[in-house]
């Protein structure tokens, strides 16, 4: 039964330092998940959920920054796949999506568990192949080679993101009692070789003459990982005045010296004119902060984004160059090539300097709510640790409070509710520091297949805010004025993580008050054999005015 060419993609995988495997139970894929549990050099995990398999692999594959394989049978599983796909291509995360598929003899002829799988996930894919059907001929094993070696590289090229190989299999496609698997250790590998872009000379010298038309610079970092020689340079230059770096919570560059607290004051319109920039320089993914956006679209200011490349989105709606090149390479450039406006500089770190004095007494003396609970909880989070975020109230709650030393994660790919659990379980297969998992109760609930799997996560802490609602609607003008709200916008719901704690084993304790939580908090961080969940319960309507009536005061103190 032996298939070779499975057999040497697997191998391709392990050579190219693709080390990783989540497969999902099937029949039609057993050749591939035994060719992958079988290899010496793979480490394979099973996840019966494929929607949830498919986000712990994005989480591994975010913070190994390698790809990691997933591998599922045919038919609707496949389709399982798609929101984690999307993700990752939007985030620019690596992922080898492996799918077993029926001949095409087989395909529209009402066979079980066969649909058209060929180009399934479109445009959210890097590249789309298709496995020969059969290798009787030379020429076909020659061709899964060099598929496997195009696949694996591609995804691993810059852009990074996922890409599809689809394979369709004949029966029988068990071994035999006693059949031996024989990994080609010298299988031929076609090797990527990537190089840095730097800045040339030429280049330089036409973005130097342009820079000196320019005297309000804002430079906006969006989501990426820690970068220390990034964090070091953008320091400088903000220190000194050159510019002013406005950096959201997932830029995972905030710092003393960057503006943090922006979300509460860039839509005042005391200020607009004032804090309008003449050139907004960007690099890294998507922000949060919406109000971010709008003030940069309606600022009237040139826009350079600097990327090494694949497509460039015009966020700002003011897009006038791309530069091709590594944003250290840029930054580096522009810390020599601009001077200081300390006036502009000045008026941004005001206003931020003001919020930051603010808000902990604001907080201090407000009702017991979401707001104030993540404010607690920030405090204790170890600093050497990974910070994931739901989408939805979670990451604004914490955009909201300013700088944080973790590494912040958070599915803003496509920002939806769906799979922030699973990547948070896919982040701690990688890692022995502690990983906090901040959710609103929709989000959690709607992945709890997550945490169904047989793998120890005892590095695992979950924060979750039930207010038995989709409380951000109460905070969109549209949804919140209409009578329909809390059935069919916030979608009101009555569970707690009780019984879902017990039936994975997970240390449990519920809170309603700044004491209770406080005492839960001490030893929540202390190491344990199971993963702990705070289930912190309150009012989507208390959350609410909470959240306005903070906002309206600091916008007092800084009129």
């Amino acid at each position: 039964m032996i298939l070779q060419p499975i057999l040497n993609l697997v191998s391709i995988c392990s050579q190219k330092g693709v080390n990783n495997a989540v497969l999902s139970p099937g029949s039609r894929c057993a050749p591939i998940t035994l060719a992958f549990v079988r290899h010496p050099k793979i480490h394979s995990r099973t996840i019966s959920d494929e929607r949830s398999a498919a986000f712990i692999a994005l989480g591994m594959a975010q913070q190994l920054e390698k790809p990691v394989v997933l591998v599922c049978t045919s038919g609707s599983a496949a389709y399982n796949y798609a929101p984690a796909i999307a993700e990752a291509f939007f985030q620019q995360i690596p992922l080898i999506v492996i799918t077993a598929d029926r001949p095409p003899e087989w395909i529209d002829q009402w066979d079980g568990q066969t649909i058209r799988q060929e180009g399934i996930y479109g445009q959210h894919v890097k590249g789309s192949f298709t496995f020969p059907d059969d290798y009787n001929h030379d020429d076909k094993v020659w061709h899964a080679n060099r598929i496997a070696n195009e696949a694996i590289n591609l995804a691993q090229q810059f852009p990074a993101g996922p890409v599809h190989i689809n394979i369709p299999l004949r029966e029988p496609f068990y071994p035999e009692d006693g059949e031996v698997f024989s990994f080609d250790t010298k299988v031929k590998q076609i090797e990527a070789i990537f190089s840095e872009s730097m800045i040339s000379s030429e280049v330089k010298e036409k973005l130097k003459s342009k820079l000196s038309g320019f005297n309000k610079i804002l430079i906006v970092p969006g989501q990426q990982r820690p970068n220390e020689k990034i964090q070091k340079t953008l320091d400088r230059i903000a220190s000194l005045d050159k510019a002013v770096v406005v950096t959201d919570t997932i830029s995972n560059l905030q710092s003393e010296e960057s503006v943090n607290f922006h979300d509460h004051f860039v839509g005042n319109k005391l200020f607009q004119e004032d804090l309008k920039p003449d050139l907004i320089i960007s690099f890294g993914k998507s922000i949060i902060s919406k109000s971010l956006k709008l003030f940069l679209r309606n600022s009237d200011a040139e826009h350079w984004h600097i990327q090494h490349g694949g497509y460039t989105p015009d966020t700002y709606q003011s897009l006038t160059n791309t530069i091709s090149c590594q944003a250290l390479s840029f930054l580096n450039f522009l810390d020599e090539n601009i001077t200081a406006n300390q006036f502009y500089s000045a008026l941004w770190k005001q206003l931020d300097q003001k919020v930051k004095n603010s808000l902990p007494a604001l907080l201090s003396d407000a009702e017991f709510g979401e707001y104030k609970a993540i404010a607690t909880c920030l405090k204790v989070i170890p600093d050497h640790s990974k910070l994931h975020l739901a989408n939805s109230m979670a990451i604004r709650y914490v955009n909201l409070l300013g700088i944080r030393k973790q590494e912040l994660i958070c599915n803003r790919g496509t920002s939806g509710i769906d799979g922030s659990n699973s990547t948070a379980v896919g982040c701690t297969f990688t890692t022995k520091d502690p990983v906090t998992l901040i959710t609103g109760d929709l989000a959690f609930f709607y992945d709890r297949n997550a945490f169904w799997h047989n793998y120890t996560m005892p590095n695992l802490r979950i924060i979750l805010l039930n207010n038995h609602a989709g409380g951000i609607f109460r905070l969109i003008d549209g949804p919140a004025k209409q009578p329909e709200l809390e059935e069919f916008f916030e979608t009101k719901q009555n569970l707690t993580a009780l019984n879902l704690c017990k039936d994975f084993g997970f240390e449990y304790h519920s809170v309603s008050g700044e004491s209770d939580l406080a005492s839960v908090l001490e030893k929540f961080y202390h190491k344990s054999l199971t993963p702990k969940v705070i289930e912190i319960k309150t009012e989507s309507i208390r959350n609410a005015d909470i959240l306005k009536q903070i906002k309206q005061k600091i916008n007092e103190r800084i009129d």
